[in-house]
């Protein structure tokens, strides 16, 4: 018997190996639908997966014996791999000097070999697809070809395994970046907050003492100062919603009517009674995520009020329209309308339109970016139409998230089962 030697790119091949996270998996189906195949088209009883690591032959898949792994020094595959012909062919094992006397002819009768190596994209053979006999034999030019092809999907179906690992790896990588975002967040916001605070209590208090005393000049400074004081909490505010809009979507979808949404609604963004609110559909019946469904329509209403420098009153129109697989909002206002140029970059976060306020402050670029955040999160699309000094019209969806097992639909009604 003759060891095989390790291949010169030992160290770089053993690397290729490991990359994979295959050594020591428990069997899969995929794998082992290949080898009982190739068992099947070659005609032999035994059919191997296997991978060369460090001192041993590591078997991924098995058919026709039970082992998962042999020594390296012994194994046909470590010549294989070795080889630089496309399959290596041994027809009787006890007249090649390398296997006469291997303990896996002696004591296990493997005869006949013939395997294809693994190859990676970087030309690193890792182990072989090979079939085993325990009589001499010889292979027809087409089982040749299915397992040289076959041994390519092997190597597919390694690839596909570890572009899978790269995806998790990254998941993880940005699910770690949004905690440590949304925590800075919290952090900066909580330190933030409380000077910011203390800065407009003094100027206010400045206002009230200073009256009769200060001149304009000073009072206008004095302003100026509580206006970029509120922005900068308006911002902050903004920015930790936006880190904690995700939490949202923990909150249980609940079996709730279109109108009992539009009333709270009103008494959120309306608590002085100046908008006119008009719905169609109101007394439908819908399973949402009412907090997350809140946020946006919150965002969208107040937005509208803001944005409305006209003499006429602020009307706000929701629409809601029931799909097979979704549920479609229209909210339509009769503001300021958006810039044409603006259109396109509303959504995008910390995207600012240029336009002041009723009360003439300017927009933090986090709201609507907000907004297509959890219309996102909840499975649906949102966009706008809009028209400069006629309005705008914002459409979204939300993918119905109701569960057949929970919930029963009757006609104007859900009803626990």
């Amino acid at each position: 018997m003759i060891p095989p030697k390790l291949p010169n790119n030992e160290k770089q091949r053993q690397i290729a190996v490991e990359k994979y996270e295959l050594l020591d998996t428990l069997p899969e189906e995929s794998y082992d639908n290949i080898t009982s195949l190739m068992s099947y088209i070659c005609e032999t009883p035994i059919s191997l997966i296997t991978l060369l690591d460090g001192d041993r032959n590591f078997i991924k898949s098995h058919h026709g014996i039970s082992m998962s792994e042999s020594p390296r020094e012994i194994s046909f595959c470590g010549h294989a791999i070795n080889s630089d012909d496309p399959l290596t062919i041994i027809e009787d094992s006890r007249k090649d000097e390398r296997f006469f006397d291997n303990p896996l002819v002696s004591k296990h009768d493997a005869i006949f070999y013939a395997g294809a190596p693994l190859i990676d994209s970087n030309g690193y053979k890792l182990g072989t697809l090979c079939v085993y006999d325990t009589k001499p034999r010889k292979l027809t030019d087409q089982q040749q070809q299915a397992l040289i092809s076959m041994s390519k999907q092997v190597v597919s179906l390694f690839e596909h395994r570890y572009q899978n690992l790269k995806l998790l790896e990254t998941q993880e990588r940005l699910q770690m970046r949004n905690e440590d975002l949304t925590k800075f967040a919290g952090v900066v916001s909580h330190d933030l907050k409380s000077p910011l605070a203390n800065i407009i209590s003094i100027t206010e208090l400045i206002e009230y003492d200073g009256k009769g005393k200060l001149d304009e000049e000073t009072l206008q400074y004095l302003q100026y100062l509580k206006s970029s004081s509120y922005s900068l909490r308006d911002y902050i505010d903004g920015i930790l919603k936006f880190y904690k809009s995700d939490d949202l979507l923990k909150n249980k979808s609940e079996n709730i009517s279109f109108d009992e949404i539009i009333t709270e609604l009103k008494k959120i963004t309306d608590t002085e009674g100046h908008v006119t609110f008009e719905c169609t559909n109101c007394k439908e019946y819908l399973i949402v995520n009412k907090s997350a469904l809140m946020q946006i329509l919150i965002n969208l209403i107040t937005n509208a009020i803001k944005y409305h420098k006209g003499v006429d009153g602020v009307v706000i129109q929701i629409d809601l329209k029931e799909k097979d697989d979704f549920y479609e909002f229209s909210v339509t206002d009769n503001g300021d309308g958006i810039p044409k140029e603006y259109l396109n970059k509303i959504f995008d976060l910390f995207s600012v339109v240029g336009v002041a306020d009723k009360d003439g402050n300017m927009g933090t670029g986090i709201g609507l970016a907000t907004v297509k955040k959890i219309v996102t999160n909840l499975g649906g699309e949102i966009k706008v139409f809009s028209k400069e000094g006629e309005g705008s019209t914002f459409i979204f969806t939300i993918a119905k998230l109701f569960q057949e097992n929970e919930y029963e639909l009757q006609p104007h009604t859900i009803q626990k089962k």
